[in-house]
């Protein structure tokens, strides 16, 4: 399946750049979250509970971070498995100066099985941009907050 979408945040590129990479700002901004660890540079290993509609899985993902080209491009390899089914996808991130703010542009695309890709499939048909937004909006928000403490500690 193929998803394409955009968001844009209301921060420079440099710091979306920085903070998008950080395991601590990941794990606050990802529902469901238990554990997210970078394992090495650039390949994190998370658990997450996933939760959509009546299908409830703990999945276990690998992510990694491939073909980068700092500070407005990498592809994403995501490969997770639950109990419900497996998901593997690549996504393209590219990053833009969009007037103070920077642009992101995702295109994805993602093979589902199991039970989980009767439900990602009516997600898809019902906008599961919705998803991506509330994931974008809490990363923002976790990029912030985590801009706020490095300030008061004077780093």
């Amino acid at each position: 399946m193929k998803i394409k979408y955009e968001y844009t945040f209301g921060l420079p590129r440099r710091i979306v750049w920085k903070f998008i990479k950080d395991q601590n700002v990941l794990r606050n901004s990802i529902s469901g979250c238990k554990s997210f660890v970078e394992s090495s540079s650039g390949v994190y290993k998370a658990e997450v509970e996933i939760s959509m509609g009546p299908i409830k899985d703990h999945f276990i993902i690998d992510i990694c971070r491939q073909k980068e080209l700092a500070p407005s491009f990498y592809r994403l390899h995501v490969k997770g498995k639950g109990n419900l089914g497996e998901i593997e996808a690549y996504a393209d991130l590219n990053f833009y100066e969009a007037q103070g703010g920077t642009k992101l542009s995702i295109v994805a695309d993602a093979e589902v099985t199991g039970a989980l890709s009767v439900a990602a499939k009516r997600m898809l048909d019902g906008g599961a941009n919705k998803g991506l937004e509330r994931f974008f909006q809490k990363l923002e928000r976790e990029i912030k907050v985590t801009l706020y403490k490095l300030k008061r500690e004077g780093r």
